[in-house]
């Protein structure tokens, strides 16, 4: 027993670094009225240039849908592997949606993107319906979407 608390020091100096060098962001999504089905989101990182990163979130627990999420399904070909532990419900019209993620504070201020697709059962797929930079100007700020969102917003 002499030896718990010295080892839990150690693996707890280990672990706390790793943490310090992310943030965490809270992506505030709204949806429209738009009177479908509820929406399939996905929520990913890209480069300046557009080159998928990361997938941050997936609001649909479906994998048979997540083609119809189409900018972001080409870029990851919807690998479960991608989105493990990265899903959750769609999101229904007129609602909204809240969720942590973790991002690497070097992304941040660096010239990366927060991308949403966006899709809806029988109606148009919205992909890159939210572009917004991944920096400390974007966070707070309102962005409209071009389709099934309202506005999107991020806190970090």
């Amino acid at each position: 027993m002499k030896f718990l608390p010295p080892m839990l020091a150690a693996s707890t100096a280990l672990t706390v670094p790793a943490t310090a060098d992310a943030a965490t962001l809270t992506l505030d999504t709204t949806m429209r009225n738009y009177g479908g089905e509820d929406a399939y989101l996905a929520y990913y990182l890209t480069d300046a240039s557009g080159a998928y990163v990361r997938t941050l979130w997936v609001s649909s627990g479906k994998s048979r849908w997540w083609d119809h999420l189409t900018a972001w399904y080409a870029a990851t070909g919807g690998s479960d592997a991608e989105v493990a532990g990265l899903t959750g419900a769609s999101v229904g019209s007129g609602r909204t949606s809240q969720i942590s993620v973790e991002v690497e504070d070097a992304l941040i201020n660096a010239g990366y993107q927060i991308r949403i697709d966006a899709a809806v059962e029988h109606m148009p797929n919205s992909p890159a319906e939210i572009i917004v930079p991944l920096d400390d100007a974007s966070a707070g700020v309102e962005t409209a979407g071009r389709g099934y969102i309202a506005t999107f917003s991020f806190d970090m």
